[in-house]
């Protein structure tokens, strides 16, 4: 079992009998869906809305009951991944490319919970680039406004070299900027510019995160702490 599993399996515990639950997306997040899935097959009762396509995709092929949000009033507990981990619990997220529709989902939640492995765990954000999702129209020039505050913007694309497209219609920039000295100033800039729908940075937004090390032990972090 690797970190990533072992990290979203000991999260799944946290699930209540009657729970509203967050699925979040990336392959750590794959994991915990997995175990979510088990667990409903063994009598688990739960309701559940996912933060993509895909997640939805293999909740419901794991019997997990997806439920319209027009229907949810609040979540109980989002169980997420995570790109970059800092020691307030501030995070960088995106790099599974759906980061808008997983902040909406996080805002909505009683409690959000950050599985990862150590590797994720940082001083100080910024190595990871920060995606920055952005409205298809005129993109260039949001991309211009980007690279004027300090970093090395990329288009992103998919692995047959086409412009990659969130499930919200919309581009992602992934913003190279080495460290993030200001997280929360840096999201105010971000959100600030015309063309940006949202970016990847969550400050404030976890309550505790689950760390998984090589050696199989397991770190809890909680938010303020």
């Amino acid at each position: 079992m690797n970190i990533k599993q072992l990290a979203a399996e000991k999260a799944v515990d946290w699930v209540e009998d009657g729970m509203m639950v967050g699925l979040g997306t990336g392959s750590t997040a794959v994991y915990a869906i997995r175990k979510l899935g088990e667990r409903v097959q063994q009598g688990l009762h739960i309701k559940a809305v996912a933060t993509s396509v895909e997640s939805e995709k293999l909740a419901k092929e794991m019997s997990i009951p997806i439920i319209p949000f027009a229907e949810v009033g609040q979540i109980d507990l989002t169980i997420d991944g995570a790109d970059e981990v800092d020691p307030d619990l501030n995070l960088i997220k995106g790099g599974g490319g759906a980061l808008l529709r997983e902040k909406i989902v996080a805002a909505r939640s009683r409690q959000v919970m950050i599985v990862a492995g150590d590797n994720k765990v940082v001083k100080r954000l910024g190595a990871f680039p920060l995606p920055v999702e952005v409205v298809t129209f005129a993109h260039e020039w949001t991309i211009e406004k980007l690279a004027s505050m300090g970093c090395t913007p990329v288009l992103r694309k998919t692995e047959s070299g086409e412009v990659f497209v969130t499930d919200n219609g919309n581009y992602t920039v992934d913003c190279h900027f080495k460290e993030i000295l200001n997280p929360a100033r840096m999201h105010r800039q971000l959100n600030d510019i015309p063309g940006v729908v949202d970016n990847g940075l969550f400050i404030g937004m976890a309550s505790t995160a689950v760390i998984a090390y090589n050696s199989g032990t397991i770190e809890i972090l909680r938010a303020g702490k």
